[in-house]
């Protein structure tokens, strides 16, 4: 495979902010860990061994390291930040920047016995400190290198924790699927998202159910070549009687009233039932963040219809004991808010219970297309994501042969491609897509493509590896247990352990993350970040494989540093992986 150059760019800012919303979280609780950490499918194929995201006790993280680092200071502000960026990792791993040090210590001097402390600092989940010292820029703390390679890589200290309980339910809720009209890109934003979502929270222990039911067999169809796993059905058995309980609780409400048809004007539809006064319950009840403009909305069997479905989904996670109520997120676009507010204020009317109270709406903005010939479906742009990842496939690695290996290829990297896309901006922020032949590339550096493309790259390397220990060339791998961790010494080593393998579970424990009730109605979730995480990941990996030789000359000497080369990567391998199993992305062997 042709080799990609190495990019320079400065480090990311979602990066820097995960590190530093873990050391909040740490602070506001002191005496807890921050949070469950997600455990995540084990990952078949290589040599690479155990997975890094064992949440046992002896597995470092950041977050447990930053509370011992601000807890050895004795001050109440979180005065530590994880370092990212490769030139600072060359002196650092840690600081307490000055102005944070003048801020809590008299003259910005810190006490001797205070640096002494910070030095001895060790634990269960924190990284050992090697020292501790005074600079310029601040306090600097650098851990214990080939200690913290160990206690990544190699094998777990003890039996892996039991799984807990279930943390709870949720529903999330995509309205974009009950549109009569055929799916549009600005459809696919909020799907996908909740797709991702879905998958974050379930690795959690969270248990998810998706509504409304796949009916439509035209969206079935480009769902699944996006790999969206979405339940399909009509609803259940039960939902008629359902309906007819919402049509009583209808009938008894002050807030309803029949609607009456004016002289002259146009017959109302059959499904109508009555009328709902939206803004007096909104004021009576003293609800914020619902759009002003909301007043008389027409009840229609339809609407009943979308209520009863999320009503059953409701029942379904609390019976059996599996919870009093569960949260309910509508994830929709910016064109649906407005309708999906009035659907949540008339479940509110109908049933005043605790789980229509904790309704949540994570909005997503625009989709603005580009270039389009005319208006443009799903199914379309898949189709023409499709030819353009061909084409540029082709370009690269010449004729494709026409089989079925090859065509599963092309759907998973379009598939990618449109994933990234749509979740690698915040998704309150509007995206643009540029539908010319020139938007898409097999080794663009912010493509899931190029993510793709290097995970290809670990899977060739440990097939070659593979293919050489069965000719005699090399060894089988050591056992973890007996590799010395020390011969990485490398600093793009160090870089894809301290910035992607050590704080992996927390930013997948981020991105399932959902705010907890407050006053309004919105909430935003960090979704984003695991493909940014995959996109940095792959970049500085990128950099490392093309200047480090892995499988060298197959001398005895140089064997302790492959071994313990080949399991980083492994580990780093595993990490792709797992990451792209939250987006229903499978790793691809070759490309």
């Amino acid at each position: 495979m042709a080799a990609l150059p190495r990019p320079t760019r400065p480090r990311p800012r979602w990066l820097r902010a995960a590190h530093n919303m873990a050391a909040a979280r740490c602070l506001a609780e002191p005496g807890k860990a921050s949070g469950p950490l997600m455990s995540l499918p084990a990952c078949s194929g290589g040599s690479g061994g155990r997975a890094p995201m064992e949440t046992g006790e002896g597995r470092p993280g950041v977050a447990a390291t930053l509370r011992a680092l601000n807890g050895a200071l004795g001050r109440p502000a979180a005065l530590w930040v994880k370092e990212s960026g490769a030139r600072n990792l060359r002196h650092r791993d840690f600081l307490a920047p000055r102005a944070a040090l003048s801020a809590a210590f008299p003259g910005g001097q810190v006490p001797a016995d205070v640096v002494a402390g910070v030095t001895s600092l060790g634990g269960p989940g924190v990284l050992a400190v090697r020292g501790c010292q005074e600079t310029p820029a601040g306090l600097a703390v650098q851990v214990r290198r080939p200690e913290a390679f160990r206690r990544l890589l190699g094998p777990p200290p003890g039996p892996a924790p039991a799984a807990g309980a279930q943390a709870g339910w949720a529903v999330l809720h995509c309205p974009a699927l009950r549109g009569p009209a055929a799916l549009r890109p600005r459809h696919l934003r909020p799907l996908l998202l909740a797709d991702h979502l879905a998958q974050l929270m379930r690795a959690q222990g969270v248990g998810v159910r998706l509504v409304p039911a796949l009916a439509e067999e035209g969206s079935r169809e480009v769902l699944r070549r996006l790999r969206v796993d979405w339940p399909s059905g009509s609803g259940g058995s039960a939902l008629p009687d359902t309906v007819s309980a919402l049509k009583r609780a209808l009938g008894r409400s002050p807030c309803a009233a029949a609607c009456e048809q004016g002289p002259g004007t146009a017959a109302l539809p059959e499904d109508v039932i009555c009328k709902v006064h939206l803004k007096s319950f909104v004021e009576q009840q003293g609800l914020v963040g619902y759009d002003p403009n909301l007043d008389v909305l027409v009840v229609t069997e339809g609407k009943l219809r979308s209520l009863a479905e999320l009503q059953q989904a409701v029942l379904q996670c609390t019976a059996g004991g599996q919870g009093s109520c569960c949260s309910i997120v509508h994830v929709v676009s910016c064109e649906e808010e407005f309708q999906q507010q009035q659907l949540d204020l008339l479940w509110r009317i109908l049933d005043p219970g605790a789980h229509t109270a904790l309704q949540k709406h994570l909005v997503c903005g625009p989709v603005k297309v580009t270039n389009p010939p005319s208006p443009i479906g799903a199914d379309q742009y898949f189709q023409l994501r499709k030819r353009q990842m061909y084409k540029a496939s082709v370009m690269k690695y010449g004729e494709l042969a026409q089989d079925e290996a090859w065509t599963e290829v092309i759907d998973t990297l379009t598939a990618a491609a449109i994933r990234f896309e749509m979740l690698s901006t915040a998704h309150r922020s509007q995206i643009t897509l540029d539908l010319e032949d020139s938007s898409i590339s097999t080794k663009g550096t912010k493509s899931g493509a190029f993510v793709m493309y290097n995970c290809a790259r670990l899977a060739t390397l440990f097939d070659t590896y593979q293919r050489a220990v069965e000719r005699g060339t090399y060894p089988p791998l050591l056992p973890a247990s007996e590799l010395n961790f020390s011969c990485l010494r490398e600093e793009g080593e160090w870089l894809l352990l301290f910035n992607y393998l050590l704080p992996f579970p927390e930013v997948l424990q981020q991105a399932a993350q959902l705010p907890p009730p407050s006053k309004g109605i919105r909430i935003t979730a960090n979704t984003e970040i695991v493909c940014k995480f995959l996109i940095q990941l792959s970049m500085d990996f990128s950099s490392y494989y093309n200047r480090v030789h892995i499988l060298g000359e197959p001398l005895p000497h140089l064997f302790d540093q492959m071994f313990a080369r080949l399991r980083l990567l492994g580990a780093v391998r595993d990490v792709f992986h797992s990451a792209l199993a939250t987006l229903h992305l499978p790793p691809l062997s070759q490309i």
